[in-house]
C-alpha cells in the first residue's frame, strides 16, 4: 500500500522540516501513512516544484505547497476516507 501523503522536498529546505513534523503528527492522528520524497535528483520534478517545496500530495494529487494547512489537510483526509468507505460498501 502506498502512502496517502507524500511531501516533496529538497535538501536545505527549512520549510520542509516544518512540514515533516506537521504531516507526521496529522497522519498519526488520522491513522494514515506518509512519506517524504527528495526531488533533488529528479530533473523533471525539480523543474516543476523546486521553487515550491515542500509540496504536499494527498492520494497523488497536489494538495498544497510551502506550509501545511492543518485544517485543510485533515478535511481532505477525512473527506477521502468517507468517499472510500461509501464506495467499499457499494454506494
Amino acid at each position: 500500500m502506498s502512502a496517502r501523503i507524500v511531501v516533496l522536498s529538497k535538501p536545505g529546505c527549512h520549510l520542509c522540516e516544518d512540514a515533516f513534523g506537521d504531516v507526521a503528527r496529522i497522519a498519526d492522528d488520522v491513522g494514515v501513512t506518509w512519506t517524504k520524497r527528495d526531488i533533488s535528483n529528479d530533473t523533471e520534478l525539480m523543474a516543476q516544484w523546486a521553487e515550491y517545496v515542500p509540496v504536499i500530495l494527498v492520494d497523488d494529487e497536489v494538495h498544497g505547497w510551502f506550509r501545511v494547512d492543518e485544517q485543510r489537510l485533515r478535511a481532505a483526509l477525512a473527506h477521502d476516507h468517507d468517499v472510500r468507505s461509501r464506495s467499499s460498501r457499494g454506494g
